[in-house]
């Protein structure tokens, strides 16, 4: 039984700065990256792209790990674009060879009369054969489960960005201040394994 799960979630937080610092902090993808994951997590692979190994997620009796790979492209607006590029699960071949997962979002910085909102927007869609004897289960309780599931990792990821991102963006502007240095800082060490 092949059934597929979606989920989406929108964020706007809003932050009492000017637009233009966001912008210029926004156009180091690798800061968001790291926000929004646990670092020990994440593999640089180049230029855009990072791998990210996900936390185990159980999905009724079977736990799942995840690896995905990702491109977090920044544009000259300061608004940043993320997609899937590929998935793997590990631990569960017959999962793995039958799984597919989409992951498309994105982050602009608007302008406002106190300073300026993060809008963003993702969108996740998971496909898989359902393996035996999982297939047994009646399919409006798959389908809850798995939507279930995805709308919760939206939600962790939604709140990392709330929290994490904007602490990462305050260390970032506390760092420009001292430095004088308004143009860009060092990236955030990038683990290469």
């Amino acid at each position: 039984m092949y059934l597929e799960f979606k989920a989406s979630q929108s964020v706007r937080l809003s932050i009492e700065t000017p637009t233009a610092p966001l912008q210029h902090y926004l156009r180091q993808p690798q800061r968001l990256v790291y926000a929004l994951t646990d670092p020990t997590r994440v593999e640089f692979l180049g230029s855009d792209r990072f791998r990210l190994k996900m936390r185990p997620l159980n999905f009724l009796m079977v736990s799942l790990q995840p690896t995905v790979d990702l491109a977090v492209h920044a544009n000259s607006d300061g608004s940043l674009q993320l997609r899937s590029l590929g998935c793997e699960i590990r631990g569960v071949d017959y999962i793995n060879r039958r799984f597919h997962l989409a992951l498309e979002g994105y982050l602009c910085p608007q302008a406002t009369v106190n300073g300026t909102d993060l809008i963003g927007l993702a969108d996740l869609q998971v496909g898989v054969d359902i393996p035996p004897p999982l297939d047994l289960t009646p399919r409006p309780i798959l389908e809850a489960t798995g939507n279930g599931l995805l709308k919760s990792v939206l939600l962790t990821i939604k709140q990392r960005l709330s929290q994490q991102l904007v602490a990462d963006y305050q260390r970032w502007l506390t760092e420009v201040e001292t430095t004088g240095n308004e143009r860009w800082l060092a990236p955030l060490p990038v683990s290469s394994t």
